[in-house]
């Protein structure tokens, strides 16, 4: 062997030595995606299984939604869900801009219990070509200054064009639950809001918005509490159905005890009388109408539109009150809930 290589050999053993230290940094990146860190002191809240059942329910939002605002926009756009993953609240907050704006909806369940609201989140570029294209133009925009603020008819109508969104929430939820929006309320300075702790676990909805010109994300964010309340509520009409399915001996008191927290309406009829359209079209203020009854007679106490109690009319406490005398019916009360919810509760 030659004491001196030449400038080949030398080329060739450079480029050997190269390549052998990118192979090395390929198969030390494969190793590291090979990792996923994960914080112990948060653990995840919500199962794998309830946020894919979550990605269903917004996945049939979007088809609810995108048939709504291909009319409202004369435009057709799409909309899909990009990801369904749970997170801490601040990680949300700190996405969003001092000049965004987000809608606080509070939902009402069927528990009528308290929950902090819903964070609906639309980008700003998505939103000025949603309203450019709601008032005749044709939603070109295609970038905004970093220090772009929203106008005070532009809050209006933004306010407006989330009430779209809201109103499909109720339809993609109905196979799970019946819950409705109660109200809306636009949040100007989301850096201010404080109704959901900053370490609140929250699962944040993305769904992704595609306009001719334009897309954007469309952010939902559900807090941890609303959602543990509304999957509590899933899961219990589960295992009663799941009761009712397997024929246990004590489905009948199941089923009873929870017709017992139902409302039914109580009325008390005082009495009945036919007037002709003549008599009726004449009818003025301090007039009196003859109910062809004394005044001691007995009234009938109806509930759910079924004779119950016969009673007497009296005062109690400076309030007007009937005192139950008899029970017309001498049906059991179990006989009788059955019969009237059997009429007016439709099956689940």
């Amino acid at each position: 062997m030659a004491d001196v290589l030449s400038q080949s050999q030398i080329d060739m053993l450079l480029n050997s030595m190269r390549g052998g230290d990118a192979e090395a940094d390929k198969k030390e990146v494969k190793e590291e995606k090979k990792y996923k860190s994960y914080d112990f002191y948060s653990p995840k809240k919500f199962t794998k299984d309830k946020l894919k059942i979550l990605k269903g329910i917004y996945d049939n939002y979007c088809r609810i939604i995108v048939s709504q605002l291909n009319g409202i926009l004369r435009m057709n756009c799409e909309i899909e869900v990009t990801s369904v993953e749970e997170t801490r609240y601040h990680e949300f907050g700190n996405a969003l801009g001092e000049n965004d704006v987000m809608e606080l909806m509070f939902l009402k369940l069927p528990d009528d219990s308290k929950n902090p609201p819903l964070l609906f989140h639309i980008n700003q570029l998505l939103v000025v070509n949603m309203i450019d294209s709601m008032l005749g133009g044709e939603g070109g925009e295609t970038e905004l200054d970093f220090e772009y603020t929203y106008t005070d008819i532009e809050l209006a109508l933004y306010g407006r064009l989330v009430k779209y969104f809201s109103g499909a929430i109720k339809d993609s939820w109905k196979n799970y639950l019946a819950l409705d929006v109660e109200s809306l309320r636009l949040e100007q300075s989301p850096s201010m809001f404080q109704e959901i702790g900053l370490d609140e676990p929250v699962a944040i909805v993305m769904l992704n918005m595609i306009l001719p010109n334009v897309s954007g994300f469309i952010n939902i964010c559900i807090p941890g509490n609303l959602l543990t309340n509304i999957f509590s509520i899933i899961e219990k009409r589960r295992d009663v159905q799941g009761a009712y399915d397997n024929g246990i001996t004590n489905s009948r008191e199941i089923m009873m005890e929870k017709l017992r927290e139902s409302e039914l309406e109580m009325k008390v009829n005082l009495g009945t009388a036919h007037l002709s359209f003549q008599d009726i079209y004449g009818l003025r203020v301090n007039d009196v109408i003859d109910l062809n009854k004394s005044r001691n007679s007995d009234v009938m106490v109806y509930v759910a539109n079924q004779p119950w109690f016969e009673g007497k009319l009296g005062v109690y406490k400076n309030n007007v009150a009937v005192k139950l005398n008899k029970k017309v019916q001498e049906e059991s009360e179990e006989q009788f809930l059955e019969e009237v919810f059997t009429e007016e509760v439709p099956a689940n």
